[in-house]
């Protein structure tokens, strides 16, 4: 990374602070397989869009393993960053980076655009045993306890951008885009019953609560606004 790094002009340090960008966040992701643009933008707290524009990816936001994913602005904001070729057969699958293309579900058909306000919900019936605390290192987010095997559920309708346990420290985890302004995480999941590129309405059955020992029965949820963590008791009736 250290080697292509020398090959881009980053911002300052100013217009990374008003990026919202950490000092601690590298200038290169090196996709993997398995990596989605959505999951990359979460796991450096960083706006999906921001991510595809600093490297000139438009939608569906598929990329491939080896793809070098700028993380910071160039001059002027914009910028393009080195892409590894990819096989023809996966090009434009999907957003998940595969070197096969996946032969187990059908594209997903076109649909609407998700627009409008959200209708937002509680993504589970227990009890909050963790508040929302905007100076904690890492996950922003709070906790609902309940029994392991609970439904953990949608909290708004929105579209599923990334379903699995590829994000340190969430477990099994789900993150569903509700329009260009709002994503939801839902954290350490026993079971995950819906795949990326699924519609779900809110209140739809998402996933079951796992646990652990740290955790007897705990959902973590996170609600983004534009890329940055919000508290998301300000928002839930």
């Amino acid at each position: 990374m250290l080697a292509g790094c020398s090959e881009f002009d980053y911002a300052s340090d100013r217009q990374l602070r008003e990026a919202g960008i950490s000092a601690g966040t590298p200038e290169v992701h090196t996709v993997r397989e398995g990596d989605t643009l959505y999951q990359i933008a979460w796991a450096y707290g960083l706006d999906f869009r921001d991510v595809a524009r600093w490297n000139s990816i438009s939608e569906p936001y598929v990329i491939y393993p080896g793809q070098r994913l700028r993380l910071r602005p160039g001059q002027g904001g914009t910028g393009r960053a080195a892409v590894a070729v990819a096989p023809e057969t996966s090009r434009g699958s999907r957003n998940r980076a595969d070197r096969e293309p996946d032969e187990r579900r059908p594209a997903v058909a076109s649909r609407e655009p998700l627009t409008g306000p959200v209708a937002w919900q509680w993504p589970s019936e227990g009890r909050l045993v963790r508040r929302y605390d905007p100076g904690a290192l890492g996950k922003r987010g709070i906790g609902i306890a309940g029994a392991p095997g609970s439904p953990v559920k949608a909290a708004g309708t929105g579209d599923v951008v990334y379903s699995g346990d590829g994000l340190t420290g969430y477990g099994n985890l789900v993150i569903i885009k509700h329009n260009e302004r709002f994503l939801t995480a839902y954290g350490y999941n026993r079971e995950l019953l819906v795949e990326e590129g699924d519609r779900v309405r809110a209140g739809q059955t998402i996933a079951r609560m796992g646990a652990s020992g740290q955790r007897p029965g705990e959902l973590h949820f996170e609600l983004r606004e534009r890329g940055e963590p919000v508290n998301p008791v300000s928002y839930l009736p």
